[in-house]
């Protein structure tokens, strides 16, 4: 443990943080930067996710120079190898180690937040595992990814099948002898899809409605383009789908060996059995929509269309760069099957990568909608001293991620700032009176 450790003595801060991941850390540099009294809450330990919930031979997708968390970027602080490669899972974790080891948050691991509770005269209760606490003001730094989310039908699988979520998901020799059936194609299930086919395991894929986008295109990361282009600046609220983008599933691409695209055309031809939609279960067979190539189609389209949103954009400003080419299918279902029995099939083990819920129902505050995700305007909730920090599109593209999460901590910081400063100059009026 690198960061200091905090005494209970003293039950009142001015901000609690809650969370000790890459957004609760980030609150933290920014609060300490003003000299504000706060304390970091985390349950398990700082940058626990990272650690415990990636399989062995995860990457990041996003290249090394997009990570720039506060005080720390990998270009100037972390003696990594190139910054337009892709760090794996070690080194993501030394990276972090690093942010951790900088920003030296006042911090308790192993405090379970129980309950944040708004106070009539202003501020919150904070009841945890370990005691009660009081705050002026509350960061939820704990993320959006909550509960695995696994489907109902999941509890009447033959007891032989062997079940998992992606956040459990390891490696390959970790399931047992057989096939692997994975549920959803976005990024996490596209990358263990081609991590279980790369090892040799007979891979069943039920392909779900991510869209994907090319890894390299005309000379250049796509990342670079698009950075390039603006659009990794552009807000929720200028965004053409407004706050719906935070419904959007992520591009499937994969940073692993250097980087490329994932084709699951490609994998068809090289022996993996692609679906459509689960469905339902009968007995031991499972039934999946006939809308598989459907789901390949409108993927190939979006990967085209921001292709061509990178021609259209070198066109405009003149850029020398080599040619590019519109992506041609090289494989097409020629009878997609609606039902595929589990034991004639062999497969012995299956693996949701359907997402995640949010769990937020420890925070008593009135700013949720009616699927448990918070309202807020870049993050500042309706409830006063309530923030949110850390979650998909919270502002940008790079909210949730390393890239962003510093822009929305730093903003978030300043909120608080000026709060606190207009409270001081009420209560002094108030004194004067």
């Amino acid at each position: 443990m690198t960061s200091h450790l905090t005494s209970i003595k003293t039950q009142h801060h001015s901000v609690i943080v809650v969370g000790g991941g890459q957004a609760g850390l980030s609150a933290s540099y920014y609060l300490q930067q003003e000299g504000v009294d706060h304390l970091v809450l985390e349950k398990h330990s700082v940058t626990h996710t990272w650690r415990n919930q990636r399989w062995d031979a995860f990457s990041l997708v996003t290249p090394n120079w997009q990570c720039a968390l506060p005080g720390y970027t990998y270009v100037d602080d972390f003696k990594g190898a190139d910054p337009h490669g892709f760090m794996k899972k070690d080194e993501i974790n030394a990276y972090l180690a690093g942010f951790v080891k900088a920003v030296n948050a006042p911090v308790r691991e192993g405090v379970t937040v129980q309950r944040v509770v708004p106070r009539a005269i202003g501020g919150f209760e904070v009841h945890t595992s370990q005691g009660e606490f009081s705050a002026d003001q509350v960061i939820v730094a704990s993320g959006g990814y909550h509960t695995p989310i696994i489907p109902r039908l999941a509890e009447r699988l033959p007891a032989g099948v062997h079940q998992l979520h992606s956040e459990q998901y390891r490696n390959p020799a970790a399931l047992p002898a057989g096939n692997v059936l994975v549920v959803g194609s976005g990024q996490s299930g596209a990358q263990i899809a081609e991590d279980l086919h790369l090892a040799g395991r007979k891979v069943f894929l039920a392909v779900g409605d991510a869209p994907r986008c090319a890894r390299f295109y005309r000379g250049k990361d796509v990342v670079d383009w698009l950075a390039e282009m603006g659009y990794y600046e552009i807000g929720v609220d200028t965004h053409p789908l407004r706050e719906g983008v935070r419904d959007n599933t992520n591009h499937y691409v994969t940073g692993r060996d250097g980087g490329r695209d994932i084709d699951l055309r490609k994998f068809a031809v090289e022996g993996m059995e692609l679906l459509g939609r689960l469905e339902g279960l009968q007995g031991t067979r499972m039934q999946f929509a006939l809308n598989l190539a459907e789901s390949l189609d409108s993927a190939d389209a979006v990967y085209n269309r921001i292709n061509g949103s990178i021609d259209n954009y070198i066109e405009q400003h003149g850029i020398e760069a080599p040619a590019g080419e519109r992506y041609v299918p090289n494989w097409t279902p020629e009878q997609e099957r609606s039902e595929v029995d589990l034991v004639a099939a062999g497969i012995t083990s299956i693996i949701w990568c359907i997402g995640f819920s949010p769990d937020f129902t420890w925070v008593e505050a009135p700013v949720f909608n009616g699927r448990g995700h918070p309202g807020h305007q870049r993050g500042v909730t309706a409830q006063p001293g309530l923030y949110f920090l850390g979650l998909p599109w919270l502002y940008t593209w790079g909210s949730g991620r390393f890239s962003g999460v510093a822009k929305d901590a730093r903003y978030l910081v300043d909120q608080i700032s000026s709060d606190r400063a207009e409270s001081l100059i009420q209560g002094k009026r108030a004194a004067a009176r």
